[in-house]
């Protein structure tokens, strides 16, 4: 058995996720098409898109296959394939807004045409007793090459560019993605990455973004927060709470010092847990401005966040978001985006087909066969029901034994 035969191929079937009057729209909107003749936009995301699909390592990777490709490629409402110096150059001028105002433009289609999209998905480290909206925000630093990157310097000897994320744990999809150089502190991203948070919602972070003035805002706004205690915080003890278990203790609190009591005047909430990391026992100390939550509720909570760390294996490892094209900013900021957005489209594939695999399976599966005419839905299917062991059913009138007369 084999899978369905299709009329088109699987990167033309995933690039039209993708509305048609999306990419030309936002071209105009972002100057992109003034700068653009024989390479129009949409054949630079075309291009993009197949850099990530396929883990090409390099501009002359993407180009010599797509221009061994130029029929197929043509059918893709009508891309062509880049000159190197071409693609380079548009990686390297074209404003790469327009490659997040795509990702936040086709997510927003998606949800609208289908609302029920990420709504399924069962990420295991979720707690299931809350009821309300839960997010990570949490950073990841993708390394670069010093010496051809001056504008993402982050220390001595290395360069960096940096995705700060705000992921919703019930959907498994950003909220709010910035990408940066790697030389500011996350705590000075906080705010905009918090904007966006409404009355009664919860959201999960590192210690890396604590900055009292703005945690004190957050809780002015009905906003519930868990993060990890800085060890060299200077507080007074307001009340003292029995507990039990892993719960070492579970603390009121108000802070001594007067610069931070002026920035965050309310009581807190301290609790401190023995938590299995690695395999080991470790004391870890946990800090919220909900005073009601049962401590386990606020361990659990913070285990949450990992999800994010799931998040950005996905987008590093599995798309191999480490190869670059390009060494400036702009190019960067391309290609980052571009990832985010196969990771969507990918996504969608998964929901609309029913995957129920690893998304890392998915993504070999489309890899594999961008360039082959098969029905994508059905060729996910097709692989999601097939199992790696033979199954072997005794059938004696077919066998044949030595010395033995077949059976009649």
């Amino acid at each position: 058995m084999k899978p369905a035969k299709h009329q088109f191929t699987i990167l033309k079937q995933i690039c039209h996720l993708i509305p048609a009057y999306l990419v030309p729209k936002l071209a105009r909107k972002h100057g992109v098409d003034l700068k653009a003749r024989s390479f129009s936009p949409w054949s630079h995301v075309v291009a993009l898109l197949h850099t990530q699909l396929s883990h090409a390592l390099s501009l002359n990777d993407v180009c010599d296959t797509l221009r061994n490709h130029e029929a197929q490629l043509g059918t893709v409402r009508k891309a062509t394939p880049p000159s190197r110096n071409g693609f380079s150059h548009a990686n390297r001028t074209r404003n790469a807004d327009m490659a997040e105002d795509l990702f936040w433009s086709v997510l927003s289609h998606i949800q609208k045409t289908h609302p029920k999209f990420g709504i399924g998905h069962r990420y295991s480290g979720l707690p299931r007793r809350f009821k309300r909206t839960i997010y990570a925000m949490d950073s990841t630093t993708i390394q670069l090459v010093m010496n051809c990157l001056s504008w993402a310097k982050h220390r001595r000897r290395k360069a960096a560019a940096k995705c700060h994320l705000q992921l919703n744990l019930q959907t498994f999809l950003p909220t709010v993605a910035l990408v940066k150089a790697a030389n500011s502190h996350d705590s000075t991203e906080a705010k905009e990455l918090c904007a966006n948070l409404r009355d009664g919602e919860i959201v999960v972070f590192d210690k890396a973004y604590i900055d009292f003035p703005h945690l004190h805002t957050l809780d002015k706004r009905g906003v519930f927060w868990v993060t990890r205690s800085k060890s060299n915080i200077r507080y007074s003890l307001v009340n003292q709470r029995p507990v039990q278990g892993p719960i070492l203790s579970d603390s009121i609190i108000e802070f001594e010092i007067e610069k931070s009591k002026e920035a965050y005047p309310k009581k807190l909430r301290l609790v401190e847990a023995e938590v299995d990391q690695d395999g080991e026992t470790k004391k870890m100390s946990f800090l919220t401005n909900n005073l009601d939550w049962a401590p386990s509720s606020i361990c659990d909570l913070y285990r949450s966040r990992w999800g994010v760390e799931v998040f950005f294996k996905q987008i590093k490892q599995t798309l191999q978001l480490a190869d670059f094209l390009g060494h400036n900013e702009n190019a960067v900021r391309w290609q980052i985006w571009t990832a985010l957005l196969v990771y969507l489209l990918l996504r969608f594939l998964s929901y609309i087909s029913e995957w129920r695999g690893p998304f890392s399976r998915l993504f070999t599966i489309v890899r594999g066969v961008l360039f082959q005419r098969l029905d994508l839905i059905k060729l996910i299917n097709f692989c999601g029901t097939a199992r790696g062991d033979i199954r072997m059913v005794s059938r004696p009138c077919q066998s044949f034994l030595p010395g033995f007369e077949g059976f009649g």
